[in-house]
């Protein structure tokens, strides 16, 4: 495997104990990252994902938080600083959804998912500025072709990452300047196996996939490491999306 150069770095990532969170936190912790795993509920399962990252060349320790309250993300943030000094890489990972249909969902739901996208980045700004001070830094949030795309029952999901990519256009604007670059990783579905969703639909979309397949997680994970390289400095503000091609199908 290449080396991305970013052993020794340090690292956040919201909502980090399953799915893409957890898979992001693995490819850091092998990249030899000091990574603090973020969750907001199950204890148990924050053990569980630790112990899956132990033996890699990196370190993981999980630190409870519920990140769309401000008291309790600026306790993480203040964590971090004290765990590592500093701050190299924070993933905004974190999301809500409750499944509706634009016509028939309640402003309540919606409004959630919005917090939930928006809410971290929003409090969390002037910290991690002062964390990633001197630069680089690197901010990068996980979205969903939901965004620009209507998925049936995802008008919440997809309302509130359409507004995350455009928090991030206007973040990467502050920032660069600091040396932060911050962006965005956009995906499809996922492949979650055996517990893959839908299956049907998980088959027809896989076939309708240029490169033969779901996105993994891994897939996702891969493409924030890249983000977070040195070589990546020069690009700000951007969505990358990692679906395997499936985007240009329409």
């Amino acid at each position: 495997m290449p080396d991305l150069g970013l052993a020794g770095k340090s690292a956040v990532i919201t909502g980090a104990t399953r799915g893409v969170g957890l898979a992001i936190a693995r490819k850091l912790c092998a990249e030899g990252c000091r990574v603090l795993v973020n969750y907001a509920h199950s204890d148990e399962a924050a053990k569980a994902a630790v112990e899956q990252l132990a033996g890699l060349p990196g370190e993981a320790v999980a630190h409870r938080a519920d990140v769309t309250r401000p008291a309790e993300l600026a306790g993480l943030l203040a964590a971090a600083g004290e765990r590592f000094g500093r701050l190299d890489v924070f993933v905004h990972n974190a999301a809500s959804w409750t499944p509706a249909p634009a016509v028939g969902a309640t402003a309540q739901t919606v409004h959630a998912d919005i917090a939930a996208a928006l809410d971290p980045l929003l409090h969390g700004a002037p910290a991690l500025a002062e964390l990633m001070a001197g630069g680089p830094g690197r901010v990068v949030a996980v979205s969903s072709s939901g965004a620009r795309s209507v998925i049936p029952r995802y008008v919440g999901a997809g309302v509130a990452k359409a507004a995350l990519e455009s928090l991030v256009r206007y973040l990467a604007v502050e920032l660069a300047g600091r040396g932060i670059a911050v962006n965005a990783v956009a995906t499809a579905k996922i492949d979650k196996g055996p517990d893959t969703p839908q299956p049907e639909v998980a088959a027809t979309l896989a076939a309708r996939t240029p490169a033969g397949r779901l996105t993994t997680p891994e897939d996702v994970a891969d493409t924030v490491a890249l983000l977070c390289t040195a070589e990546a400095g020069w690009i700000h503000g951007q969505v990358v999306t990692a679906d395997g091609g499936l985007a240009l199908r329409g």
